[in-house]
């Protein structure tokens, strides 16, 4: 859940998050060594007096030092960023696909898989909204999605560009009108996570919010059942 001045990133509730705060933790790391060790090394070189001052003597030591140290902090860097990009890519024997379609200005929610059921998604308005509800996030429609499965997303649009994004799922996918773009979906925790449209898409593009309801597969099938 987003609070006001929030700095970090929002609370890991899937896998694919898990992944995402992984890497960063990563990367920063070794931003950070970085910058210490040339920090370290400028300081060395413009205070110390045994550096060596003629630019013409060769260094086979340094150069190879200097080569090597990046190709290694490349490879440090990739090797997690493939793997997270692959988790967050591939499509494990999906429980159910839900087909989410963006129009100006709401979500539309279509779920396949055995199931006839559809519905738009609009944001409350100000005035209508609960105690306790966010501003601006809260819908008159949650996508509900069963916890702890992994479910299929399929993405599109009508009208103009929009983007599905759950920060706290780790998911954004563009939607692009008469093209399909799918990522894998699944929580860890049950809850409501809350997202907005992510790519600008006319006047009211800051009221595009996305709310993801995620409940135990009982609940689920239940409300499903109910729906039909």
């Amino acid at each position: 859940m987003p609070h006001a001045a929030q700095l970090s990133l929002q609370e890991a509730m899937s896998p694919a998050m898990e992944e995402v705060i992984f890497l960063h933790d990563h990367v920063l790391l070794l931003t950070c060594l970085m910058s210490l060790v040339i920090l370290m090394f400028t300081i060395t070189t413009t205070t110390s007096t045994l550096t060596h001052n003629d630019p013409t003597e060769e260094a086979e030591q340094l150069e190879a030092a200097w080569t090597a140290a990046p190709i290694m902090i490349l490879i440090l860097t990739a090797l997690p960023s493939v793997r997270s990009l692959y988790l967050m890519e591939e499509v494990f024997n999906p429980y159910l696909t839900i087909k989410t379609t963006g129009h100006q200005w709401y979500w539309n929610y279509e779920y396949s898989d055995g199931t006839q059921l559809s519905f738009d998604s609009y944001m409350v308005q100000t005035m209508d909204l609960q105690n306790g509800s966010p501003r601006l996030l809260e819908v008159d429609h949650r996508m509900i999605m069963p916890m702890g499965l992994q479910i299929r997303m399929v993405v599109t649009a009508e009208d103009v560009l929009h983007s599905w994004t759950i920060p706290s799922l780790g998911v954004k996918v563009d939607a692009v009108p008469g093209r399909l773009n799918q990522l894998p979906l699944a929580s860890s925790r049950s809850g409501v996570f809350f997202g907005q449209c992510s790519e600008i898409c006319g006047a009211n593009h800051s009221f595009m919010p996305i709310a993801v309801e995620s409940t135990p597969l009982n609940q689920f099938e239940l409300w499903l059942t109910s729906e039909q």
